[in-house]
């Protein structure tokens, strides 16, 4: 995690614990702006919109948490509680069921609101370990916040991005096949799924994989940036241009 991201973070927290949510909102958007896949801050953004009487817009948040962290208890709640509040009961009690479901399956070592604030712990220790230029322990890291909550996918993600700055790209697909079959539509491990095929030089895949990222976010700018290596690198390596 950049120095940026996690000075914002901590403003937003300790706003948020002074219960000052506009100023809480606006240090995690500043955050999703620069890591929109942080299922972590998109529940905390959920909680302020919700307490400053935004439930829709808070909805909209939870449902993108639990769509990057299928296993988010606290997010799965939290929509629970807003669809509740929307006056959308039926769909308010299937939540509550899904929830009480993911609940039941996350039971194993530690009761599952402890085993989601360990993971949780151990991928911020990873990110530290990145920032100190140490991936080796950053992926240990990560692999453990994996072991205790496998449906974490945006620490799946990291771990698969770290895994790919060590150069195990082979165990950086297993990872992003495996985020990938749970959420399709997770552009951040799409995009790390294309660094995979380009660092083996299969540009084709990493075209596509990018292309198909541009599908799902139009304005995305990190593919848009990776097609046009894509496409330079074509020009490159063709004899008939220039």
């Amino acid at each position: 995690m950049d120095s940026r991201i996690e000075e914002l973070i901590r403003a937003g927290r300790e706003a948020y614990e002074r219960r000052e949510y506009s100023v809480a909102l606006a240090r995690f958007a500043e955050v999703l702006e620069l890591r929109p896949g942080y299922a972590d801050i998109r529940n905390y953004v959920g909680v302020c919109l919700s307490l400053l009487g935004q439930p829709e817009a808070a909805l909209a948040e939870f449902e993108q948490a639990v769509a990057l962290n299928e296993g988010y208890i606290e997010a799965q709640l939290n929509r629970a509680i807003t669809l509740n509040e929307l006056g959308r009961y039926e769909e308010a009690q299937e939540a509550f069921e899904r929830a009480g479901e993911q609940e039941a399956r996350a039971a194993g070592r530690f009761p599952s609101a402890i085993s989601a604030r360990l993971a949780n712990a151990h991928a911020a220790v990873g990110e530290l370990y990145l920032q100190a230029g140490a991936p080796e322990e950053a992926a240990a890291q990560f692999r453990a916040a994996v072991a205790l909550r496998p449906n974490f996918l945006d620490i799946r993600n990291r771990l698969a991005h770290t895994l790919i700055e060590l150069g195990d790209l082979d165990g950086a697909e297993a990872e992003l096949e495996a985020v990938l079959e749970r959420n399709p539509r997770f552009v951040a491990a799409r995009l790390n799924l294309g660094l995979v095929y380009f660092r083996r030089g299969d540009l084709e895949k990493a075209a596509e994989e990018w292309e198909r990222c541009q599908e799902l976010d139009p304005t995305n700018a990190q593919a848009r940036s990776y097609l046009a290596l894509i496409r330079g690198a074509a020009v490159a390596h063709d004899p008939t241009e220039g």
